[in-house]
C-alpha cells in the first residue's frame, strides 16, 4: 500500500521541476542573455507595449528640443532687435511720470473697484493718495463710489 508522499519527496520533486525549467529557459537564450524571441501571447502584448512607449518617448524628447531650439532662436531675435532699437532715442512720455497713474489706468481703476465687493475696495482704495482716490471716484459709476465710501473708515476717505 502506497501513503501519501512525505513532504521531503515533494520538494525534491518540485526542486527538480524547477531545475528542469531553469535550463530549458537558458537554452533559448541567446549568447547576450536576453530571450531569443518571445511566443506568448502575453510577451508579444508587453513587447509591443514597451516599443509603443519607447517611441512616444523619443517623439516627446524631439517635440522639446525643437520647443528649446524655438526659444532660444526667439531670445536671440529678441536680443538683435533690442540691440538694433536705440533706447535712448525714444523719449519718455509726457503724460505719465513714473509714480503718477495716466487717465486710462483711473479708468482701469475704476472698472476694478466697481467689480469688487465694496467692502474689500475700501480697504484697497483707503490706501491710495486723495488726488488718485478722487480721479478713480470721478470714472466710478455714483451708486459704487457710494457702497465703497459707505465701507471704508471715517479717515479713509479724508486722508
Amino acid at each position: 500500500m502506497i501513503g501519501r508522499p512525505s513532504l521531503l519527496v515533494m520538494t525534491a520533486v518540485a526542486a527538480g521541476l524547477a531545475t528542469v525549467a531553469n535550463a530549458v529557459g537558458l537554452a533559448g537564450a541567446d549568447e547576450a542573455g536576453a530571450p531569443a524571441k518571445i511566443t506568448s501571447r502575453l510577451g508579444v502584448a508587453i513587447a509591443d507595449d514597451t516599443s509603443a512607449r519607447d517611441q512616444a518617448a523619443t517623439r516627446r524628447g524631439r517635440t522639446l528640443d525643437l520647443r528649446e531650439q524655438a526659444v532660444r532662436a526667439a531670445e536671440m531675435r529678441l536680443k538683435a532687435s533690442a540691440g538694433a532699437s536705440n533706447p535712448a532715442a525714444a523719449p519718455p512720455p509726457a503724460t505719465a511720470t513714473a509714480g503718477t497713474p495716466t487717465p486710462d489706468q483711473f479708468d482701469d481703476l475704476a472698472r476694478i473697484y466697481q467689480a469688487m465687493k465694496p467692502a474689500a475696495a475700501a480697504l484697497v482704495m483707503e490706501q491710495l493718495d486723495l488726488d488718485v482716490q478722487m480721479r478713480v471716484a470721478q470714472r466710478m459709476r455714483e451708486r459704487s463710489t457710494a457702497m465703497i465710501m459707505a465701507a471704508m473708515t471715517p479717515k479713509g476717505p479724508r486722508r
